[in-house]
Parts: C-alpha cells; sequence; structure tokens
C-alpha cells in the first residue's frame, strides 16, 4: 500500500475536498428507486465529488456492489455507513456513490461512479471496500463493473 492510501492519508485529502467545497450530500435523491436484477433498491444516501480540471468529463465506469451486514439493525448500519465516506471520497477517480436498501431483503447497495474501469477495479482492493467486506455476511458480496 503506498503511503497516499494509508486511512491518514486519505482522510488528509478528503477534508481538503469538503473544504474546498467539492463534496456534495445530495438529498433531492433521497427515496428513488433503482431497479435491481431481482429487487427495487431505495437510495438513502448519495455523494458527489466536483471532478477536477484533470478527471475527464464524464465518469467511465460504475461499480455496484451488494451484501448483507453480518450485526446491528437497518438504522444503525445507515448510520454507520458513514463513517467510510470521507476513505470513499478519497479513492482515485472516485465521482459518486448512491448509498441503497432493498425493499424486500433489506440487502443494502452501493451504486459508484468512477473515472475509469481501472479505477472501479481499483477500489475492489481498496481500505474502505476492505472494511465493507470485513461487516458483510459470509458469502453474501456481490460487486459488477460496468463500463460507461
Amino acid at each position: 500500500m503506498s503511503i497516499g492510501q494509508l486511512p491518514p492519508a486519505m482522510l488528509a485529502r478528503a477534508t481538503a475536498s469538503r473544504l474546498r467545497g467539492r463534496v456534495h450530500f445530495l438529498k433531492n435523491c433521497i427515496g428513488d428507486v433503482y431497479q435491481g436484477p431481482h429487487e427495487e433498491f431505495v437510495v438513502f444516501r448519495k455523494m458527489v465529488l466536483d471532478p477536477t480540471e484533470a478527471q475527464p468529463e464524464k465518469p467511465g465506469a460504475v461499480f455496484t456492489v451488494r451484501f448483507h451486514f453480518a450485526k446491528f439493525s437497518v438504522k444503525a448500519n445507515k448510520r454507520l455507513s458513514l463513517i467510510p465516506a470521507p476513505f470513499i471520497a478519497a479513492q482515485p477517480g472516485f465521482r459518486s456513490k448512491a448509498w441503497m436498501l432493498g425493499r424486500d431483503t433489506v440487502m443494502f447497495q452501493g451504486v459508484y461512479e468512477w473515472d475509469s474501469v481501472e479505477d472501479a477495479e481499483a477500489y475492489w482492493t481498496s481500505f474502505p471496500m476492505s472494511l465493507m467486506k470485513r461487516r458483510a455476511v459470509p458469502g453474501s458480496v456481490w460487486h459488477e463493473i460496468v463500463p460507461r
């Protein structure tokens, strides 16, 4: 892991982005419904990071992950899901994340936008993703990367 990927460095990068006004938590999409292959997911939070001039105009990949948390109530896990937000925003190529909950199964789903497929692939082995994998029910984690 490079120095730039250590949690203190990521937290510093995320804080700088927040202070520059680049990080936004959108409220107008709360309650939006996303039709998954087997169930509907409802958005309960969305974070967007304004791109820099060095980034492409539009995201180049979508990363979707679904899983069940192993412990705590849905309400508690919704709150706890804010903890990794700064570490997610600090990932290279990050553009946005929508946090969702399945209507029928209460499965959690994250839908992310990335600058490139390579950025999305790198996220799969990142610090914030490893936190989520440790909190998930073994065998419940599914992910997909789709180029745009």
